[in-house]
Order: C-alpha cells, then structure tokens, then sequence
C-alpha cells in the first residue's frame, strides 16, 4: 500500500528548502565548529535542522525525528520517524567543495517507506518510496549492469576516527583497488547510494554511520533494483552503522572481497 502522498511531499519540501538555505550561504564567510577532530559542523547545518523540525512538528506533530544535529532516539521508535542529515558532506561543504546534499527518510515502525536526497549544486533531487521505485528529477532509476569488479567503479568513506585506524580503512580501500577499475572517496554518503542507484557507481560500502547518513539513500537503492546489505551480508538496518549497497550483481563479489581482508587481519568477518 502506497504512503500517504503527503510524506513525499514532505520530504521533497525539506530537502529543497534545505538546499535553498545551504546555496544562500555556499562559499560565504560561516561559523564552523569540531564536534570531533575532522568532525565539522557549521551554523547552516543548525539552521537547516531547526527549520526542519519546525515543519514537521507543525504538520506532523505526533512524529518522531532523528536528526544529525540535535538528536533524538537512536533505538527505533514506534510509528513514524523522520531521519534527516542537514548537510551530508558538511567537511566538503566548510571547504568551498560543491558535493553535499540533504537526505531525508520516513521509516514507520522501523521500515522506510519514502526518501529524499536533494543536490543543491546540481539540482537533483533523487527520490523513491516502497515499492513504487526510485527516481531522479523525476525520471525512473535503474542501477548499472557491471558483473565484473575489474569493470566496476566503486565508491567508499572514510569514518571520523581514521587516524586511529589507518591500516584497517585504508587496507580495505586498496584491498578493493586491487580488485576494481576504480574506486573513488567523495564525502558524502547519501550521494554515494544515489550515485549507485542512478548507475553511475556500481557498489558502495562504508563503516561507521549514522541512521541520517544511509537512511534515505538506501531505500533510493533499493527501489532502483540495487541491493542493500551491511558489510557482513546482514540485513540492512538504517540503525546498524554500516553498509553495503551495489547492483546486485557485484554483491557477492564484494562482500568476498571484504570478507577476505578482514580476515587478513585477524577480525571475524
């Protein structure tokens, strides 16, 4: 049964807005915080996020939101939950780098029912709700055809406590340059699923995230006939903090290749 459509609209409402607001201050003279280290956040995420709940408590004031900046509950919530990153790829953002986003998921009871990823430098608005199949502007998405890592480009990240463990993030990036035609670190994990489900990436996987990070892009996967796990071939789980997501036809292949490598390192895998 289709979502209200209402959702939808929601969601491509906020992401818009949110690009609206992320383009007015793009290249301008910001506050930037560290939450962490290499952990950035700027005064346009808070903005985005405050305008962002202020819209939802006022349409939907029964509902839950999980939200990068300000929180809310990390276990799943009963009924609906909103799942919103302000600015995906904040770190390229406070640099002038023009790859960002804002990506918003539904889930109800756990389950995703309606994403929205907006690109604001590009103007592409990549959406998708359960079982009505993904898009891009509008325009149906399907993922690539590659069957062949050797033909793959791939796409990863990099987790904010990498200085600790360089020999384990950067051992699997070049386990998989080995194996892949290419491979490639943009900054943002929410483009990097919808760069998968629109084809131009083959596979994806990272460690280490946030529900607001993965959320809506891998219903936007899924839904462009892409396949969705968690590094260990696990069920995918918005909550679970990692992520595999291909076209289906490199999954094997991929999880093999993961699989391999942490056992060369000693880790279960």
């Amino acid at each position: 049964m289709p979502a209200n459509p209402v959702f939808l609209t929601t969601a491509i409402e906020a992401v818009v807005r949110a690009g609206d607001v992320q383009m007015a201050q793009f290249g301008q003279v910001i506050r930037v915080d560290k939450k962490g280290a290499i952990d950035l956040v700027t005064e346009v995420d808070l903005a985005v996020e405050r305008e962002f709940r202020e819209l939802i408590a006022g349409r939907f004031p029964d509902h839950h939101v999980l939200a990068e900046e300000m929180g809310g509950s990390a276990a799943v919530p009963a009924g609906p939950c909103w799942v919103f990153d302000p600015i995906d790829g904040t770190t390229n953002y406070a640099h002038g780098l023009p790859i960002f986003c804002s990506s918003l998921a539904l889930e109800i009871d756990g389950v995703p029912e309606v994403a929205a990823v907006y690109d604001p430098t590009r103007r592409e608005l990549f959406t998708a709700e359960r079982g009505a199949g993904a898009f891009l502007n509008g325009q149906p998405l399907r993922v690539s055809q590659a069957d062949q890592l050797i033909d793959a480009m791939l796409v990863t990240g990099f987790p904010y406590d990498v200085h600790a463990r360089v020999n384990e993030i950067v051992g699997l990036f070049g386990a998989f340059v080995a194996h892949a035609r290419a491979v490639r670190r943009l900054g943002s994990a929410a483009l990097d699923l919808c760069y998968v489900a629109a084809g131009r990436m083959d596979g994806f996987w990272e460690s280490d995230l946030k529900a607001w990070d993965i959320a809506g892009g891998a219903l936007i996967v899924a839904e462009a006939g892409g396949r969705v796990t968690g590094t260990d071939g696990s069920a995918f789980a918005s909550r679970g903090g990692h992520v595999l997501a291909s076209n289906g036809r490199l999954h094997d292949a991929m999880l093999a290749v993961i699989r391999a490598f942490r056992t060369s390192m000693g880790v279960t895998p």
